[in-house]
């Protein structure tokens, strides 16, 4: 049986408690073979090109996010080790007989894709909210990744693409520049100032599209300094270095509250993205934002959440908005605009700040090592595996 390298989590042999990162192990190749199962009719086979690593994998890696999620769909499936990883860039090497009448997808195409497969039956997916399906698995949590040479998955979730418009490794961060995309659509930017709290990759992503949707202040906040000076070479014009809170602090920080005033003439921010996810974060959003302003949610972080003052998301009259995922495929129709655009110049500062035009950002699969690896995401918001 020929087999490949792929990145895992075994919830028998690893454990969460007692383990983190990911464990590189040898699994079979995934074949699409209708015989052995129907199902496989509507399904491809990718050669992954490039698979992008994202806050969630990072808190994958620290055991913060998804144990729920992992170990009851590992449960379901009756086995114990999860293929990790959710954004992709490759090539179709294999069809189900009924992928290109119903998708227009072929063997030989270029391709990216969507990280939640959605049921379609749903109430949520009848009426187009398919981001929030209610029975929907998610690549590289509840159902296997993409952190392999070979990848097989519906062919309703990919999304062609076209190298001579969008390069390859940015193709790659289609799924969480999506993201980015999404949460600027909650609401119209022009005019507006805006503070992105949490400068990791979607934060990156939300600076620059906020500029591009006509935001006038874009204040980025962070406890990191080299996030920061990113942040300001991606357009942010002002950024904030945020203390950084103890693990489980929940109040907001007055020094940002009393920064943020200064630069909105104390009127606080008219649109707050919460991009990192922990509590005090949350609470940083609420307590910024002006009276009759929204806020944006994001980040992601498991457990209980403490919110001090509770009342006053009602008595400024705040609009909170949750955002999941992309909508499906609108969104990716607006995010290959966007980095289609030479003029707007979101693709070129992707590959040459962000991913500092591979120099660095981009590790091979076969020199993948934890300490490799961890010492990567440690020193940039974005790195890709090239597989």
């Amino acid at each position: 049986m020929k087999t490949i390298s792929a990145l895992t989590f075994d919830t028998k042999l690893d454990g969460w408690e007692k383990s983190r990162g990911f464990v590189k192990r040898e699994i079979p190749i995934p074949m699409v073979d209708e015989k052995k199962n129907p199902r496989d009719a509507v399904a491809v086979l990718i050669q992954v090109q490039y698979a992008g690593v994202c806050g969630t994998d990072r808190g994958i890696w620290n055991r913060q996010v998804f144990y729920e999620l992992i170990h009851e769909s590992l449960k379901r499936e009756k086995k114990t080790r999860r293929i990790l990883g959710h954004e992709f860039v490759g090539k179709v090497t294999a069809a189900g007989s009924q992928v290109e009448n119903l998708y227009g997808v072929k063997v030989g195409d270029d391709v990216s894709g969507d990280s939640h497969i959605t049921c379609g039956r749903c109430f949520q997916c009848r009426v187009r909210e398919d981001e929030v399906c209610q029975d929907q698995a998610i690549l590289g949590i509840s159902a296997d990744g993409v952190f392999a040479k070979y990848i097989k998955i519906p062919a309703k979730n990919l999304w062609q693409v076209d190298f001579s418009r969008i390069r390859a490794e940015v193709a790659a961060m289609l799924d969480p520049f999506g993201n980015a995309v999404h949460a600027c659509s909650k609401v119209d930017l022009r005019g507006k100032r805006v503070a992105i709290l949490g400068c990791g990759p979607i934060g990156m992503f939300t600076i620059l599209l906020a500029r591009a949707f006509g935001a006038v202040k874009v204040i980025a906040v962070d406890p990191n300094k080299p996030n920061l000076r990113m942040a300001r070479s991606l357009g942010a014009h002002e950024t904030i270095l945020l203390a950084r809170p103890p693990a489980h602090a929940a109040y907001a920080d007055k020094a940002l509250e009393e920064a943020i005033e200064k630069f909105t003439y104390k009127k606080g921010v008219d649109v707050t993205f919460e991009m990192a996810g922990p509590n005090s974060s949350v609470n940083n959003a609420f307590a910024i934002t002006r009276g009759g302003g929204h806020v944006v949610l994001f980040g992601l972080k498991d457990g209980d959440f403490v919110l001090p003052h509770f009342n006053r998301v009602i008595l400024k009259g705040l609009t909170v908005h949750g955002v999941i995922g992309r909508q499906i495929f609108a969104t990716w129709q607006t995010s290959q605009r966007m980095l289609s655009d030479k003029k707007n110049g979101i693709q070129d500062k992707i590959w040459r700040i962000v991913l500092k035009e591979g120099k660095g950002t981009i590790l091979p699969m076969n020199l993948y090592n934890p300490e490799k690896f961890e010492e990567m995401m440690k020193k940039y918001p974005k790195i890709l595996i090239k597989m």
